[in-house]
């Protein structure tokens, strides 16, 4: 699928990534010099989506490809709208629009300006975790916990396209906080935080739950140990996390994970009479989870969990959750993803995501909602093409932590981004604009303008999944000559993989292609043959696996002038 020149204008009207309020534009420092990338291409076309066939009636997972995790999803009428974590990328909180819980459109982001995200010196797995979106009597909520600030608040708006308050901070610990609003009126906050006393195995944590006036927002009445260690404490269940709150027939429903966010993760379900317990588990253990299934089946999807549910005016209810789609063992690039599966209720009143043994399907049933469509794919193999004629940054496009100047601008059906003295490895927050890999096979190409000064002088396409671990095509300069360049870096070592020279001058096509683990390098004058640069190229170093953490890969756009 290509978007026409006529989409994209459609898309860069859509709320911009770019810094708003509370940044100033600054000047290039001292003549630094300035990349101009002249179009982005990104390509993604994976074997799971190849092989699928969805009919009219059907649809394909995931709903919302690459890094996407820890979904929270509320319907509005006939809308939904969804969001997810963000760490320490810059805006934080994408926020989606739905009318059929397939199709999904970024409207924009929940923190978009400084004042409700700094992310200065943040490793890029902390920041934002796991939000949660609700709404109630006119006002969405969102709650979240900022990591590296002042832990948990809220943030508000009328329209969910915002904007948004500030934070208001919320005083007790842990992580995870969700909103229920009972049919009283009365409303409750629930999150993940450490039992009472000291912990007696790894990753044993609590759910707790405490009264919230949301006149004021702040917190009332007793705060009360809900759930301590998980479904079973004498099997020491770990990391409990990502609490949601339902009520059904008179039945109060805690939706919960357990064993962290890797292969052993599940969801797993709790019921009381009373919203604040006692709650009982489900005796049959987790309602959703793949981790009982052969790891040598084709295809996989593994890691799944942090579910939320949803009911449809028809009173139908479907789960969003995470999970990922490793090319070997639990090595994926692409992060967590979103899914969304339908959740029935049989007889006993306990519901049921998936049953256990069975693999989430990538082809499954559409809700019984009218179909919508999105300008921008998020499932499946597509092309998306950007050529930076709008006014605006496109609402996909991120950045690494908070910027606090304007380094980058559209002009002249380009996007120019200042070559600060700031590298990828330097923790801070370089000149890099980015897209989420969504694909375990994809290309990513893009026409690059740049004369570098020196050596440390680099403007290029850069896949990245966190400061110290990245693979970098570039185009410097070396023994006095123009030459483009592959970097790989990784827990404090950069090499050199290949170099090649370049014309002194005028534009350079550069492409980077991904085969799982494998990453090709590409480069071509502007109107010249594709010439390989490398190949077969380890990009593992790019998942969560080996460079740890919780963040996908972003694969864009980077310039700077104090590259080591």
């Amino acid at each position: 699928m290509r978007l026409s020149a006529a989409l994209l204008a459609v898309l860069l009207v859509l709320p911009s990534c770019a810094p708003t309020a509370g940044v100033s534009p600054s000047p290039a420092d001292g003549g630094a010099p300035v990349a101009r990338f002249e179009s982005f291409t990104y390509a993604g076309d994976d074997d799971a989506f190849r092989s699928a066939d969805p009919g009219p009636d059907e649809f394909l997972n995931p709903v919302i490809a690459g890094y996407h995790p820890d979904p929270s999803v509320v319907r509005v009428g006939e809308d939904y709208y969804l969001v997810h974590s963000s760490f320490a990328h810059f805006p934080g909180v994408p926020l989606w629009h739905s009318r059929d819980l397939v199709s999904w459109t970024q409207i924009g982001h929940v923190l978009d300006r400084p004042s409700q995200l700094p992310l200065e010196g943040v490793a890029t797995s902390r920041g934002i975790f796991a939000p949660t979106l609700r709404y109630h009597d006119g006002t969405f909520y969102v709650l979240t916990t900022w990591t590296e600030g002042r832990g948990n608040g809220v943030v508000t708006a009328t329209d969910p396209a915002g904007p948004w308050s500030d934070p208001v901070w919320l005083p007790f610990g842990g992580v995870d906080p969700d909103l229920f609003v009972d049919d009283d009126g009365r409303a409750y906050v629930a999150n993940s935080d450490m039992p009472i006393g000291e912990p007696t195995y790894r990753g044993h944590r609590a759910v707790w739950i405490q009264e919230i006036d949301l006149e004021t927002l702040t917190m009332t009445g007793e705060r009360r140990l809900i759930v301590d260690g998980g479904t079973d404490l004498a099997d020491e269940p770990a990391w409990i996390e990502g609490p949601h709150l339902y009520k059904r027939d008179g039945w109060y429903y805690l939706l919960a994970s357990e064993g962290g966010t890797e292969i052993n993760h599940s969801v797993v379900i709790f019921r009381s009479r009373g919203v604040t317990g006692p709650y009982e588990p489900w005796e049959g253990g987790s309602i959703l989870t793949q981790r009982d299934l052969d790891p040598d089946r084709p295809l996989p999807v593994t890691s799944t969990g942090h579910a939320d549910f949803v009911q449809t005016p028809a009173g139908d209810w479907w789960a969003v959750f995470l999970g990922a789609r490793p090319y070997r063992g639990d090595e994926y690039n692409t992060g967590r993803e979103t899914f969304l599966l339908p959740v029935d209720w049989p007889e006993g009143g306990w519901p049921v995501i998936l049953e256990p043994g069975a693999p989430v399907p990538y082809v499954a049933e559409r809700p019984d909602l009218p179909a919508g469509t999105a300008p921008v794919p998020t499932s499946g193999n597509f092309t998306l093409l950007d050529d930076f004629d709008g006014d605006a940054l496109a609402p996909y496009w991120t950045f690494i932590r908070t910027p606090r100047s304007t380094w980058h601008r559209l002009e002249g059906g380009a996007l120019a981004i200042e070559a600060r003295p700031v590298a990828l490895a330097d923790a801070a927050q370089p000149s890099f604009v980015g897209r989420r890999q969504q694909h375990l096979r994809m290309t990513a190409e893009t026409v690059l303008d740049f004369a570098p000064a020196d050596a440390d002088d680099r403007a290029g396409l850069v896949a990245i999944q966190k400061d110290e671990a990245y693979l970098l095509l570039s185009v410097t300069r070396r023994g006095g000559r123009r030459v483009v360049e592959v970097e790989r870096r990784f827990e404090g070592e950069a090499e050199t993989v290949a170099s090649a020279p370049l014309p002194d001058a005028g534009p350079v096509r550069l492409r980077i292609t991904a085969d799982g683990a494998d990453y090709a390098f590409a480069y071509a004058p502007a109107a010249g043959d594709w010439r390989a640069l490398a190949a077969g190229v380890d990009g593992s170093i790019l998942s969560t696996l080996r460079a740890t953490g919780f963040v996908g890969s972003l694969v864009g756009m980077y310039a700077s002038s104090a590259h080591p």
